[in-house]
């Protein structure tokens, strides 16, 4: 059952682009990707979702970090500018409500109408401001207030004067008071009676003119009374005039309005709303008093009267759908808020001062966020789900919300909502969303997955050539020539950790780009070289790697134990990997399995202390299996086996050390030893089959750089599953070891192979009576067992007194 090892041409898989012309010589003459290569299931999600006008298809767009989600959905938007829109846009506007100024009105305008709106009210006000004091300020309009004047005068003269001379043939005088009060006064002669003179007059005189007095005084109550009727009549004479000037000026200054906007019913009701709200607050145009006028006019803009002002919330650009992708994402931002205003020390709002959030300005289109900045916000998630729900856009202060504040505040009618919402976030906060929020799955009914690779064809090369040269062209940096054009794409394979797929990782391999290029511009190149794509990949190693040079540190100063040579029984070289935030290392470690006489039990020591994780402990499980499979079908194991991993002090997980545990275990059970300059990785199943792993290019690496600290041997090698092949993408030193015979990497599919790879024994095959060849490892295994099984039933001896 002898296993070649892997030729060095299956060790990584280059890139020739061979499909490429031949006069592309760098990305230069290559023509930037325009469109999304590899995402086909995500963008097939994106337009379903976006063509969908009903209630809750927005988008969950669900991928890790660093995949280019929000570039590639920005991309596919953009594509469809030439399509045409099928949602319509509008302007939208607060203005006040005349009725009730804490709560502002909403207007509707075509697309691109706004501004305009806005514009003619200001014309029309700046007009307004003009011709309105103009047409209060001539000889007709004074003419005419005269007469009305005159007139009340008339008949308040003529109602006193027959009063008067009545009150007069009585000896009584009609005067009025230093405080402007009608008054009657009996005379002595030409003089008011003086308190003596009163006196001296007889009782029958003064009753006279007591009673006359009373007489006057019903007759004067009744002339008052008619007085005020006449002056109310005057007023609303005076008004009626007034309004009169007010609408011949009014009426000339709104009929371009009124035709311009006779097709919009909201426009036409606010024009005429506001007509009659003019001839009813004339004296905000006519006031004479400069504090008022100023109050009136008190805004951050003081073009014209705030109360008239147009608050063009959402003006559209253009006809195509607004993309808006909100970076800060808290609740103003998101919602929109009301700003205040101070005015000689008294704070106000109105609707003027009403902001726009992002779903204003996404209202018609899609608005993009990112689903962690969301969650971290307060209120804002609850916020969003409401405007989804309710499709209406209530712009309500986060004071009010939190009840932080009991001032008034305005209330603004909503607006109708139509927006897509595209959240961006990882597969946690999926999860999370879809465990602790019932609503989520009901408002975000699409989930566009973003693939983390693609596969590698000739094709997909190309338009990953295309892909670097965006990049390269975008960021401007030096072209990449053609090799370097290939070293990439091996970069974006080895990412992918597998030979036929590459990276949809774009931030990854723009990085390495940019680094590329400071690389070469250091060296004043013209171009990026693949020499300067490894310094860049070199320098990144270096920055990142020093959690590695101290582990390595340890084999050099042999604080870890580990042999790269010679044959050790119970002892076997196996391979993990480490890793912290954003790197990750291949790790040798040794593990011993130890045995003794018991009851077949197998005691995996960093279980018993608590350091294993669940899927190392079903790995154990595994082996225990497998063994008793094939030692212990008609008897018990007569023994005890224990195994660790030698100078682990933290957490062990991960089945990927399950053949190597097991060859130790049969290496102690037969007395047989290891090779200790071979390093094995791979998980099994109860049937001894190989099973894949993951890191095996780190893990190939790490006892590679061992090797070398301890001293290279041209039989030293690494044995993988060969499930992992296509996962293999090592470092060139490596895949030059390899063809030069200095370094080998088995791959097997039966655990047996690796056992007979490092004992150099083969493994045997059962007969018929269930026993094994006494030359064969499980023959010399069963032999022992079987000798301990004796010596298990022969009675103790016992002697006599």
């Amino acid at each position: 059952m002898s296993v070649p090892p892997l030729s060095s041409d299956r060790l990584y898989r280059a890139t020739d682009l061979s499909q490429l012309d031949a006069s592309c010589k760098s990305t230069k003459q290559l023509e930037p990707l325009d469109k999304i290569v590899g995402q086909e299931r995500a963008q097939q999600a994106v337009e379903f979702a976006l063509s969908m006008k009903e209630k809750g298809y927005n988008i969950y767009a669900l991928g890790r970090n660093g995949l280019g989600k929000r570039t590639m959905v920005l991309r596919h938007l953009s594509r469809q500018k030439d399509k045409p829109n099928t949602r319509t846009l509008y302007d939208w506007c607060y203005v006040v409500n005349f009725d009730d100024t804490r709560s502002p009105k909403v207007l509707k305008l075509p697309a691109g109408t706004g501004l305009a709106f806005k514009k003619a009210i200001e014309q029309l006000m700046k007009k307004l401001s003009k011709s309105l004091p103009l047409a209060f300020d001539n000889e007709m309009y004074f003419s005419r207030t005269d007469k009305l004047k005159n007139q009340l005068a008339t008949k308040q003269e003529d109602a006193l004067k027959v009063l008067t001379e009545e009150a007069k043939s009585r000896g009584i005088a009609l005067s009025i008071s230093a405080q402007g009060n009608y008054e009657l006064v009996a005379m002595n002669g030409e003089q008011p009676h003086s308190e003596e003179s009163y006196l001296a007059l007889s009782a029958t005189e003064q009753k006279t003119l007591q009673t006359a007095i009373s007489h006057l005084e019903g007759q004067l109550r009744g002339i008052v009374r008619q007085i005020t009727i006449w002056e109310d009549d005057y007023s609303d004479k005076q008004q009626k005039h007034d309004e009169q000037v007010a609408e011949e000026v009014l009426s000339h200054a709104l009929a371009p309005l009124h035709e311009r906007y006779k097709d919009q019913a909201n426009v036409k009701s606010y024009i005429k709303a506001m007509h009659k709200d003019i001839l009813d607050n004339l004296d905000i145009f006519l006031e004479e008093n400069e504090e008022q006028a100023a109050l009136a006019y008190a805004s951050m803009s003081k073009k014209l009267p705030r109360r008239y002002q147009i608050n063009v919330l959402v003006a559209q650009e253009s006809a195509y759908q607004p993309i808006i992708v909100e970076e800060s994402p808290n609740y103003h931002t998101i919602f929109g808020y009301v700003e205040t205003a101070t005015y000689k020390g008294t704070v106000f709002t109105d609707f003027s001062h009403i902001r726009p959030g992002s779903l204003h300005k996404a209202n018609g289109g899609v608005l993009m966020i990112d689903a962690v900045k969301v969650l971290e916000h307060p209120y804002v998630w609850d916020g969003l789900k409401r405007a989804l729900r309710s499709r209406k856009l209530s712009l309500t202060s986060l004071e009010r919300e939190v009840t932080l504040s009991g001032t008034i505040s305005l209330d603004p009618e909503a607006i109708p909502l139509d927006v897509k919402i595209i959240l961006f976030g990882d597969y946690a906060t999926y999860k999370l969303l879809q465990q602790y929020d019932a609503e989520f799955t009901e408002l975000f009914r699409v989930t566009a997955d973003f693939e983390d690779s693609m596969p590698r064809t000739s094709d997909s090369e190309i338009h990953y050539a295309q892909f670097i040269s965006s990049i390269v062209n975008t960021s401007k940096m030096l072209h990449c020539d053609r090799k370097a054009i290939a070293r990439v794409i091996e970069f974006s394979a080895r990412q992918a950790d597998d030979q036929n797929m590459l990276s949809l990782h774009s931030v990854d391999t723009a990085n390495l780009l940019r680094e590329a290029n400071y690389c070469a511009r250091a060296v004043n190149s013209n171009m990026i070289r693949t020499s300067h794509v490894e310094q860049a990949l070199a320098n990144k190693e270096k920055r990142m790697c020093r959690a590695k040079d101290d582990y390595m540190q340890t084999f050099i100063n042999g604080t870890t134990l580990i042999t790269t040579e010679g044959k050790q029984v119970g002892q076997v070289n196996a391979l993990s990997v480490m890793s912290t935030t954003d790197y990750q290392f291949g790790a040798p470690s040794r593990i011993t399995a130890t045995t003794s006489f018991g009851d077949g039990h197998v005691f995996d020591i960093e279980r018993t202390v608590e350091l294993s994780g669940s899927i190392h402990s079903k790995g154990v499980l595994i082996l225990t299996a497998y063994i008793a499979s094939i030692l212990g079908k008609t008897a018990r194991i007569p023994l005890s086996t224990h195994i660790t991993f030698e100078q682990s002090y933290g957490g062990v997980d991960g089945d990927s050390a399950t053949m190597a545990e097991l060859c130790a275990m049969l290496s102690s059970f037969a007395d047989q030893p290891l090779r200790q300059d071979i390093a094995i990785t791979g998980s099994m199943n109860q049937f001894g089959e190989s099973q894949p792993i993951g890191g095996v290019n780190e893990k190939i690496e790490g006892f590679f750089d061992v090797c070398k600290i301890k001293g290279r041997k041209h039989s030293q090698g690494v044995i993988i599953p060969a499930s992992n092949i296509h996962n293999l993408m090592l470092r060139s030193d490596i895949v030059d070891a390899v063809k030069q015979g200095k370094f080998h990497i088995w791959a097997i599919t039966h655990v047996n192979q690796a056992i007979e790879l490092l004992t150099s024994i083969e493994v045997g095959k059962v007969n018929s009576k269930g026993l094994y060849s006494p030359n064969s490892l499980l023959g010399k295994a069963q032999l022992k067992l079987q000798s301990l099984q004796k010596d298990k039933k022969q009675p103790t001896e016992t002697k006599p007194n």
